[in-house]
């Protein structure tokens, strides 16, 4: 299993706002590809007028995340809504091999 996680910042007024955008676009788009195994969105007032903003996927293998991200899978997707919001953004996602855990 891979997981893939991006991370951008928005004004905290805007938080709540901003995340109902990502789950209708990217957490919907995520939740629909075939060989997604989940997304959650994850959210964190650093406290000082931002909020950071994770989206964290699980996918099968790399094909399907390229059924969702296209060819380049390492190229962070956008919406046309999310410049109205961040004020920061990662351009690159990351891709984690995630371990089996151990059998006792």
């Amino acid at each position: 299993m891979i997981a893939r996680m991006w991370r951008g910042w928005v004004p905290t007024e805007k938080a709540a706002e901003y995340v109902e955008i990502v789950e209708r676009t990217g957490m919907a788009g995520y939740r629909r590809t075939p060989g997604n195994e989940g997304a959650q969105l994850l959210t964190r007032d650093l406290g000082d007028g931002r909020t950071e903003i994770v989206t964290l996927s699980w996918w099968t293998d790399l094909d399907q995340i390229r059924a969702f991200a296209g060819d380049d899978i390492d190229h962070a997707k956008y919406y046309p809504e999310d410049d109205e919001y961040l004020l920061d953004r990662e351009a690159t996602v990351a891709h984690f091999d995630v371990a089996s855990p151990s059998s006792p």
